[in-house]
């Protein structure tokens, strides 16, 4: 490891312009003749759209037009696709409702556009819109997924009867029932996976500019994968031809899986800007990001877990109930199928499982991945059942762990997923350790009038979503290999292409430590270019956790045949064999002795071309493509010990400690700063936060006066570790850390609270009204 290289704590270069207020946001840009957008959405959860009467906006000042739900349409802009296709149990395909960019007949849940106003101020189109009369018929609505497939329910889509999406079924339901029928004890557990909204620091914003000449497009957006969004939008959306788009994602501020997804504004804004002559421009405010922004989890969950004699799992049944919302998202139906269901297996050796996942619609904000997208949903649930069988069979809740911990690698699980190396109880015996796990006992005895409790969470996951192979083969749309290009200019500064994207992850730090490994160079030397379409190679973007285990691997497999090339010029410089170069401290040099060339040198003779070898092209420039042979499993184990106060219900933390493995560690610094924010958005669900809506699907909780939000003294110190074993699935050993905070932390702290007030039947968030209730009911 040097200074700067793979392990190094370095600073984030990108946080200079950032907290100088020099970032670059979509927001920021302004161009020539630029209109701003405003749009009139529903008040309504569902209504028909009956009439629009925009005659008085348009003779308000400098309003430029009024378009409509049913203009959009009769110009064929296409309607939002999901992209991942999941077929039921009775090999019929999921049922996707139309969604288009507007609503041109009827709306489905509060906040839907039904028309937009264009005009030369944000503030005159916002005046504009208030002038607009829309008249409705307003329908009966269902925000519930069970009340949504009761008979008689009100159905959303003519082309889901029942409100019903799909019926998936994963496992061997044979073999599980098999397994319950010989069980010493079942343990049954209820579970309500709450619903979140995601709250990017930066709300969603887009910036469309038509130019007539050439019939191109440019499109400025709050993109994870600006690359999808372009293919997305000129393959089925009708756009523009993908030649004719460009889609540049500048700084992003956080996404959280929320900014992966193309939506209505978008869409709106490109055809807008054809549409008037003049660029369009649309900065969502926060009420609209609670309206709009796609939600996370909200799973109802029944699931049952058999034992045998000495305490060792044999089989597991699970049915899930996943609220859609009123459309289906870019890839919502993959989140509590392919990204849930296959991780049930947890860190347990489990030899039959069996899980139907049955999707529903409802007349609230389309629900699609947020922070962990399945996992999280998967890993509450296997580690409240755990918690709860140690209590049910009266053993040490750690201890029942530890006895059916996975520890033969590869092992294969009985729903998809092959683990491929790992060591749970390194994790589970590092969070004891810091925790003091065996005093528990004897501080709890010693509170003083506050119940103490402690609560053990061993998670896994499934990161870099791929191979391609595999998840084509599951229904994917896409391919989720990743792409870079190595460009060493002539005076040796080299520029890193990727089509990874970051929005906070600190990519411009840490894929300069891979050149700065390899090369011996300063990471002041090398800068990485990103989310722009025209810049950079196709590409697919970052959620998952995947761009260092697949996006830094493509960029050390362009390294390595830029190096390659580099080695054959140095060699034939230096006059020796090109197996005796090595890279050193920003030289070649002949190993063994004292001849070297610098690597400018090597980088200005590759591009003078006066003395290349015999057949080789100038130039110093490299591309590769990486596609995974697995998915990478990181995986932990958190322990959380708090106190509640019985006369209030009001929980404060005591300690909370981590334990990762997320195999090698590229700037430690920030991994510790992703499993922060993991851990505050997995506490955040656990006590504070939930998106509410009422019977009538009107949102209780579309503003921050009313959705709680974690703030830091609601937060503890964490105390983090970390265990090491390399993913042998890419050369460079990483697992990924971005979600694990996420997917782990709700559980320890819902654990660590029913262990305290003595009462298992707790659902998130644990508030303190529902604490002091479940504490003090009968």
């Amino acid at each position: 490891m040097g200074v700067e290289g793979i392990g190094a704590r370095v600073v984030r270069k990108e946080d200079k312009r950032f907290i100088t207020g020099k970032g670059r946001y979509v927001d920021d840009i302004k161009l020539q003749g630029m209109t701003h957008a405003h749009f009139i959405r529903s008040p309504h959860a569902h209504a028909k759209v009956k009439k629009i009467d925009s005659s008085a906006a348009l003779k308000m000042p400098g309003v430029v037009a009024v378009l409509t739900g049913q203009e959009i349409v009769d110009d064929k802009v296409g309607n939002l696709i999901c992209g991942w296709a999941i077929t039921s149990k009775d090999g019929s395909p999921m049922k996707m409702g139309a969604w288009p960019a507007m609503a041109p007949e009827t709306v489905r849940f509060v906040g839907q556009a039904v028309a937009v106003v264009i005009a030369d101020s944000k503030n005159l189109a916002r005046d504009a819109a208030e002038a607009v009369v829309v008249e409705y018929e307003e329908l009966p609505a269902v925000a519930d997924v069970h009340a949504a497939i009761k008979a008689g329910a009100p159905q959303l889509h003519p082309e889901a009867p029942g409100n019903q999406v799909y019926d998936w079924v994963i496992g061997d339901e044979g073999a599980t029932d098999a397994a319950f029928a010989k069980a010493a004890n079942v343990v049954k557990l209820d579970v309500t996976n709450n619903r979140l909204a995601p709250n990017a620091m930066e709300p969603r914003a887009a910036i469309a500019d038509y130019d007539a000449a050439e019939e191109h497009f440019t499109l400025y957006t709050t993109s994870q994968n600006p690359h999808v969004a372009r293919l997305v939008l000129s393959a089925f959306y009708n756009i523009a031809p993908e030649h004719k788009l460009r889609v540049i994602a500048p700084d992003v501020g956080g996404g959280f899986g929320s900014k992966i997804f193309i939506y209505p504004e978008e869409m709106v804004a490109l055809w807008a800007s054809k549409k008037v002559g003049r660029p369009v421009k649309w900065t969502g405010d926060r009420t609209e990001a609670f309206l709009t922004d796609a939600h996370g989890r909200d799973h109802v969950t029944h699931a049952e877990m058999a034992f045998d004699a000495n305490n060792k799992i044999i089989g597991l049944k699970v049915k899930t109930y996943a609220n859609f919302g009123a459309y289906m998202s870019l890839f919502s139906s993959s989140v509590p199928t392919y990204l849930y269901a296959t991780l049930l297996s947890g860190q347990y050796n489990i030899p039959a499982i069996h899980a139907e996942v049955v999707g529903v619609y409802t007349n609230t904000t389309p629900v699609d991945a947020y922070r962990g997208a399945g996992r999280p949903e998967a890993s509450y649930l296997i580690e409240r059942l755990m918690e709860t069988a140690a209590r049910q069979l009266k053993v040490d809740p750690a201890q029942l762990r530890r006895s059916n911990f996975i520890t033969q690698f590869p092992h294969q699980t009985p729903v998809i997923m092959a683990y491929d190396t790992g060591d749970f109880n390194a994790s589970l015996d590092a969070a004891m350790k810091a925790i003091d796990y065996a005093g528990f006992a004897a501080r709890k005895a010693k509170a003083d009038g506050k119940l103490r409790g402690i609560g053990v969470s061993c998670y896994i996951e499934a990161c870099g979503i791929a191979p391609s192979k595999a998840v084509g083969s599951l229904g994917a749309g896409v391919g989720l290999w990743e792409s870079a290009e190595v460009r060493v200019n002539p005076v040796g500064t080299i520029e890193i292409l990727t089509g990874s994207h970051s929005h906070g992850q600190g990519h411009e730090t840490t894929f300069c430590q891979l050149v700065a490994e390899r090369l011996g160079v300063p990471i002041s030397q090398v800068s990485i270019v990103h989310g722009d379409t025209d810049k950079v190679q196709f590409g697919m973007g970052t959620y998952g956790s995947r761009s260092a285990a697949v996006g830094l691997t493509a960029i050390l497999k362009a390294m390595e045949k830029m190096e390659s090339k580099a080695k054959k010029i140095a060699a034939h410089a230096l006059e020796a064999s090109e197996g005796d170069i090595v890279i050193e401290n920003g030289e070649f040099k002949v190993a063994g002795t004292d001849k070297a060339i610098a690597f400018p040198m090597v980088a200005l003779a590759a591009y003078t071309a006066h003395n290349l070898p015999d057949g080789m092209e100038p130039g110093l420039k490299e591309s590769a493509f990486y596609d995974p042979t697995n998915f990478t499993f990181p995986a932990g184990a958190y322990i959380c010990e708090l106190e509640v106060d019985p006369g209030t219900g009001k929980t404060s933390f005591v300690n909370f400690v981590a334990a990762d493995d997320f195999g090698r560690l590229i700037n430690p610094m920030i991994v510790e700063g992703q499993v922060h924010g993991g851990l505050a958005q997995g506490i955040g669900q656990a006590l504070l936060e939930h998106a509410i809506y009422d019977a009538n699907g009107q949102p209780v909780t579309a503003s921050f006066m009313d959705y709680s939000m974690p703030r830091a003294d609601d937060l503890p110190s964490f105390n983090l570790s970390h265990t090491t074993t390399l993913c042998p699935g890419n050369p460079l050993g990483i697992k990924g850390c971005g979600e694990a905070g996420a997917i782990g932390a709700s559980a320890a702290v819902i654990n660590a609270i029913t262990d305290a007030i003595g009462k298992n039947n707790l659902e998130m968030p644990a508030t303190p009204d529902r604490v002091w209730r479940t504490i003090h009911a009968a």
